[in-house]
Order: C-alpha cells, then sequence, then structure tokens
C-alpha cells in the first residue's frame, strides 16, 4: 500500500511535467514568432516561407514591403499577381522593394492548394516576390504578424481583414504606415509607395 502513493505521484507528476513541457513549448514557439502586443517593428516578427523554413522578418531591414493575403482562385487573382509582379520588376533593384505574400483560405475557400500546389501556380505566373506558408489572418489562429498588422494600420469600420489581396505598405524603419483594399489595384499604390522610397 505505501509503495502504491508513491507510484501514483510518480505518475501523476509525470503528466503534469509532460503538460508543462508542451505547454510552454507551444508558448515558446508563439513567442519567437513575435509579441503583436509589445512589437516595435515587423522585424520582431518570424514567419515561415512556403517550404516551412523560419524567415525572420529582420532580412528586410531597410527595404519598403508590400505585405499582402493573397488567394489562387479569386476574382482579384490575376490582376493582382500581374500588377504585383510590375512592381516588383520596376522598383525591386532600384528602390529595393519587397513583396511578402501570405496564402490564406479563409476567405471563401479560395486557397485550398497544397504548399507545392500553390508553387507551382506562382510559378506558372512568374512570380518572383516572396512566399511564405499558408496562414490566417483572422481569428484566434492568426498568425501574429497580422495581427501586428491590423493593430497599427485598422480597416475600415472593423479592424480584420476582409478579403483577399488586403495590402500593407511598411517603410523602411519596419512600421506599417498604410493599408489598401482589396479593389485598390497595387500599381494604384504607387503614390503611397513612392513617399517611402
Amino acid at each position: 500500500m505505501l509503495f502504491s502513493i508513491p507510484k501514483s505521484i510518480g505518475l501523476i507528476g509525470s503528466v503534469l511535467a509532460l503538460r508543462l513541457l508542451s505547454t510552454s513549448g507551444v508558448m515558446a514557439c508563439s513567442a519567437n514568432q513575435g509579441n503583436p502586443e509589445t512589437a516595435q517593428s515587423v522585424y520582431e516578427f518570424t514567419v515561415n516561407d512556403i517550404k516551412g523554413e523560419p524567415v525572420s522578418l529582420e532580412k528586410y531591414r531597410g527595404h519598403v514591403l508590400i505585405i499582402v493575403n493573397v488567394a489562387s482562385k479569386c476574382g482579384y487573382t490575376a490582376k493582382h499577381y500581374a500588377e504585383l509582379n510590375e512592381l516588383y520588376d520596376q522598383y525591386a533593384e532600384s528602390k529595393g522593394l519587397r513583396i511578402l505574400a501570405f496564402p490564406c483560405n479563409q476567405f471563401n475557400n479560395q486557397e485550398p492548394g497544397t504548399a507545392e500546389e500553390i508553387q507551382c501556380f506562382l510559378k506558372d505566373r512568374k512570380v518572383k516576390f516572396d512566399l511564405f506558408e499558408k496562414i490566417d489572418v483572422n481569428g484566434k489562429d492568426a498568425h501574429p504578424l497580422y495581427k501586428y498588422l491590423k493593430k497599427q494600420q485598422g480597416g475600415t469600420l472593423i479592424d480584420a481583414i476582409k478579403w483577399n489581396f488586403t495590402k500593407f505598405i511598411v517603410d523602411k524603419d519596419g512600421k506599417p504606415v498604410a493599408r489598401h483594399s482589396p479593389n485598390t489595384s497595387p500599381l494604384e499604390m504607387l503614390k503611397d509607395l513612392e513617399k517611402f522610397f
């Protein structure tokens, strides 16, 4: 009888320890992605590229950024990809523009593909700018980067991302300075972009 008590305490202790470890692992992972409540710039966030490799946004320091949630099956897809390509071709070398595209399937299931399918889709469209892992941009599972972007540049009526191809401009200091709706085409953002080059 006395022998079974330590065994049960040991079992309970092990379960508690495992729970604690798994919880702290999740917290550490989330902390590694960045904290939208305390961040001073996008450089404090880490995202996964389309191949699942972590990328610190610190690598974009000193560049003007367009951060956009994308989808392959949206009515805006053809025009937006063509114009984002045009902006990238014109300003990546001369002005240091970087475009960060985040596939998202939260809007009418318009980005249902796997990472491989998304890469093939964009290769066919000769997309050269940076592509990241599919994420949520709204709700409790929204990536911390998007929580930060929405906090810094709220939307009309509500801060939530309303549809595919919502575009944020980030200045060379990593501060979100403008937000453009899905129905604003990328080329219409040029006057805004030129203020920050």
